[in-house]
């Protein structure tokens, strides 16, 4: 067993090293991650610039572009290593609802999993390093559990470690994707010049936390699992979009 690992918050995160400690009790591990923090860049790709690729003294790799970027190159720029499992993380933050969408752990797995590999990202909710240990023993029991019967086919399941200590962790929900309210993204600020700059600020609260979804979920402490697809089309939509336009086929 070949498992490949990635995340968005760079070869040298914490979360990183648990994930690559963990996983090596179980399988062959390769880690190939960011040469700095990429959080937020999706599913980009660097194509504006070759990218180099390099080994740190702790034996991981690290790339100069995004986590899709270190996806690709572990797949097709080292042809010795056979992934039959990528795993992304452990984010230091959580990745609920809306934020999958801007996710570069998430993306990680997504591009795996769209190469043909069942894919796991996972992140902590919680950004003050305090529950570690919790996240750790999560994502040992998950893949003792999951690598007893790995699927045939790609998947692509989102998981979300609540911030709680071990002890207190109620189990594993499988949950929908909440929404989250993005206002005040933009912070004004100047330069030292005096020039007008922005920041993009912090998301803002969840819109939608009922029952069942990741946010309330995690946050009454269980594990959260959403299983995500890339099929982005709007199927209720589609017979009155085609009444909109059916003039144009007369």
């Amino acid at each position: 067993m070949n498992i490949l690992i990635c995340n968005d918050d760079g070869y040298l995160a914490y979360g990183l090293a648990v994930l690559a400690r963990v996983a090596g009790e179980f399988a062959n591990v390769r880690v190939v991650a960011p040469e700095r923090d990429r959080s937020g860049v999706s599913n980009s790709l660097t194509l504006d610039r070759p990218l180099r690729l390099r080994q740190a003294e702790n034996g991981f790799y690290f790339v100069s572009g995004t986590p899709t970027d270190c996806v690709h190159l572990a797949l097709y720029a080292m042809p010795d290593f056979k992934p039959d499992l990528m795993l992304s993380g452990i984010n230091h933050g959580a990745n609920m609802g809306d934020d999958t969408l801007y996710s570069g752990t998430v993306a990680a797995a997504t591009e795996a999993y769209l190469l043909g590999i069942p894919a796991l990202a996972f992140s902590l909710n919680d950004k003050q390093n305090r529950y570690w240990t919790t996240a750790e023993q999560v994502v040992w029991r998950m893949l003792e559990k999951f690598l007893c019967q790995v699927p045939s086919e790609p998947m692509l399941w989102n998981i979300n470690i609540p911030a709680v200590p071990p002890e207190n962790v109620r189990g594993c929900r499988i949950t929908r994707l909440g929404r989250r309210h993005h206002a005040q993204s933009v912070v004004p600020t100047r330069s030292p010049r005096g020039e007008p700059m922005y920041w993009i600020g912090p998301a803002g609260d969840a819109a939608d936390r009922e029952r069942g979804t990741d946010f309330a979920e995690n946050e009454a402490g269980f594990v959260t699992v959403t299983p995500l697809q890339m099929d982005l089309t709007d199927y209720r939509q589609t017979d009155a979009v085609s009444a909109f336009w059916q003039d144009l086929n007369a």
